[in-house]
């Protein structure tokens, strides 16, 4: 399996990437939210979207960190497993949440905003809001443009 183009040979398109690489790297550099909790929120939209290339990297990632195996291979089941802490259940419901607001009739749900809140101050549910948003962007640029999962090596992008 191949991407079906190259979005970085495209002027227009390398462009708005470095735009958009940018606005990531602000959150993941200037948030007090844990790195550990924005690399379980990538991961777990990752998943719900069937984006093979950002699971892929968001798994590694999360592994070359030091995260330990069970919590990356328990994303997907965060519900059922109790290695996730209080405030990251919380992440990961926003997460699912927003993810599949076209699938719940009224979007998030305040219950859900509410259960973030107890965790988060306004900045992190700030940072919370803008990397779901980003990361579903950059599922669908994957899924519409298929690009494969499998190769990604961490720190690869600096």
């Amino acid at each position: 399996m191949e991407a079906r183009l190259n979005l970085s040979a495209s002027p227009v398109a390398a462009k708005s990437l470095k735009h958009f690489a940018s606005a990531s790297m602000a959150l993941f550099k200037g948030s007090t939210l844990p790195k550990a909790t924005q690399d379980l929120v990538l991961l777990r939209a990752s998943q719900i979207n069937g984006c093979g290339y950002c699971t892929d990297a968001h798994s590694k990632d999360l592994a070359h960190a030091g995260e330990a195996a069970v919590r990356v291979n328990l994303v997907a089941a965060w519900r059922e497993s109790t290695v996730f802490t209080e405030a990251e259940r919380a992440a990961l419901e926003l997460t699912e949440q927003g993810t599949r607001i076209a699938d719940a009739a009224g979007g998030v749900t305040d219950e859900a905003w509410a259960n973030a809140a107890e965790h988060y101050d306004e900045e992190e549910l700030a940072v919370l809001v803008l990397l779901i948003s980003l990361i579903n962007a950059s599922n669908r640029m994957g899924v519409i443009n298929r690009m494969p999962g499998g190769a990604y090596q961490p720190g690869q992008f600096g």
